[in-house]
């Protein structure tokens, strides 16, 4: 019996997810739920600037449309994308914008080109002694209110050597908060609990659903504030040679 517009005003305060459950009820709830002001509610405040920054024109006739293309597997303006289920930011850096030790040197690190990467280039560690791989990101470019968790995107070739004879030290700092886990870089199965900032357990390497695996390398929570965030992965305390590893990025997505 509530007129339509009222109803899209309920159903915006919900969740992506559940508009899409209730445009099931009736041919009423569908229309509702399509639209616009429902939708504009689960894009992100600052959409407009992502659609203009988009590598690839969108194509799209409503919100709802929009939301759906910047909630795909398709990366856009970069390394940004909504999550389907709640409409919050997720952003993957590439591994070119990560500091990687020599990885301008061709005798340790290599740049190729994948067909399963979302990116043109990958990084590949030939042979180091040394090795260190940070990243960096202002909150401010995700959803303000949420807790993250930040992963290394990585895999271990057949012909990988040296990677799991000591524990490498992953990092995650805001502020003055510091969080800290080892873990070694072998094909394992699930991950372990993380510690929050300020804490230290061992983390472990996980597949995901991509084809690729990938360590956590902490939490942390996007507040009101902008603040950097620093995180990294590294293992110099060993004297033997490595090599194997390659890296796509580091992903920044919501936990729940």
């Amino acid at each position: 019996m509530l007129p339509e517009d009222c109803l899209s005003i309920i159903l915006s305060f919900t969740s992506p997810e559940d508009a899409l459950r209730a445009s099931l009820v009736s041919s009423c709830f569908r229309l509702a739920s399509d639209s616009d002001l429902v939708w504009e509610r689960f894009l992100p405040s600052d959409y407009a600037e992502i659609v203009s920054n988009s590598v690839t024109p969108l194509m799209f006739c409503s919100k709802k449309e929009l939301f759906q293309c910047l909630s795909d597997s398709v990366l856009i303006d970069g390394g940004n994308k909504l999550e389907k289920s709640s409409g919050k930011k997720c952003y993957i850096l590439s591994a070119k914008e990560l500091s990687i030790t020599w990885s301008s040197n061709p005798l340790y690190w290599s740049w190729i080109s994948m067909a399963e990467s979302r990116f043109c280039r990958v990084a590949v560690l030939r042979t180091t002694d040394w090795l260190e791989i940070g990243g960096k990101i202002r909150t401010k470019m995700l959803t303000p209110n949420t807790t993250y968790g930040a992963y290394l995107i990585m895999k271990i070739s057949e012909r990988a050597y040296g990677l799991d004879l000591m524990a490498s030290e992953i990092t995650l700092e805001v502020g003055n908060q510091v969080c800290s886990s080892n873990v070694f870089l072998k094909h394992g199965e699930g991950s372990k609990e993380m510690g929050n900032l300020g804490h230290k357990k061992e983390g472990s390497v996980r597949e995901r659903e991509d084809g690729w695996m990938e360590v956590e390398l902490g939490e942390f929570y996007s507040g009101e504030k902008d603040e950097q965030v620093k995180m990294s992965l590294m293992e110099v305390k060993g004297c033997h040679l490595k090599g194997g590893l390659l890296i796509e990025g580091i992903e920044f997505r919501p936990k729940h």
